[in-house]
């Protein structure tokens, strides 16, 4: 498995907006962006982030990254996935938070 993708999250905002937010659009970005299935195809993935973005909110991270991080738990995500940014705005924060949210919510909903 040699195969890379990208995602550029560009495609994904509103025109003018330099911030990605809301549950709503971090689903409407996964199923558009097949995130899941570069998630299980590729060897690597690049997530671009324009270099005019201000913020791309944990609230979009995490329906957003929510599979893929399930799928290959977060120490294989961070191997796989790669942020590529050239700009200002730099994601580990909210990148981190997003993840951690989603860990949470599995362990929480785990049987015991």
């Amino acid at each position: 498995m040699d195969k890379q993708g990208t995602i550029d999250l560009q495609d994904y905002r509103i025109p003018g907006s330099r911030v990605l937010a809301g549950r709503e659009r971090g689903f409407e970005a996964r199923e558009a962006s097949k995130i899941d299935t570069l998630a299980k195809e590729c060897e690597t993935v690049t997530i671009i982030i324009p270099d005019d973005m201000g913020a791309v909110t944990p609230s979009f991270l995490e329906p957003f990254l929510y599979n893929a991080v399930l799928h290959l738990r977060p120490e294989n995500f961070f191997r796989k996935f790669k942020f590529q940014n050239n700009g200002r705005y730099k994601i580990d924060d909210d990148l981190f938070e997003a993840v951690d949210r989603i860990v949470s919510q599995e362990s929480s909903l785990a049987p015991y």
